[in-house]
């Protein structure tokens, strides 16, 4: 009986990962084609500025309509819509995109935490195994 319970237990949960996994595929995709980004000069976490930017519309009066939204209906739903944006949305880049190309390196860096941490460590590997070798000839006798 226990074995049937956790066997439930792990297939929900296996499922829900796949449902998460499918709605931040989605939610990639809306974000990477339409080019909505947080605002790295936002005053709390760049949600506001980055849609701001992204239609051409005044910054400040946005605050103003989601600060009278947040007054108005509470903090669940745009206090929670805010928080999940700010989570969802990815950083603007440092260097503006000029091209499809660009912006199809920044969309696969972003997207890739780990193989762009094994590309960090792959360099910083080479880095020391080249200091190695220069250690190894400055220590030689021969040097």
């Amino acid at each position: 009986m226990r074995y049937h319970y956790k066997h439930k237990a792990r297939a929900g949960f296996d499922q829900c990962r796949r449902q998460y996994g499918r709605l931040r595929d989605q939610v990639d995709v809306i974000t990477s084609s339409r080019g909505v980004y947080r605002s790295r000069k936002g005053i709390l976490m760049g949600v506001c500025r980055g849609v701001a930017e992204h239609f051409n519309f005044s910054v400040v009066w946005l605050r103003v309509i989601v600060f009278c939204l947040f007054l108005f209906t509470g903090f669940w739903p745009v206090g929670v819509m805010y928080i999940v944006a700010g989570l969802v949305l990815k950083m603007e880049p440092v260097v503006p995109l000029k091209n499809d190309e660009d912006q199809e390196f920044y969309q696969s860096y972003t997207n890739s935490r780990e193989s762009a941490i094994q590309r960090v460590k792959r360099k910083f590997d080479n880095i020391d195994r080249r200091i190695q070798r220069i250690e190894h000839t400055v220590d030689s006798r021969e040097f």
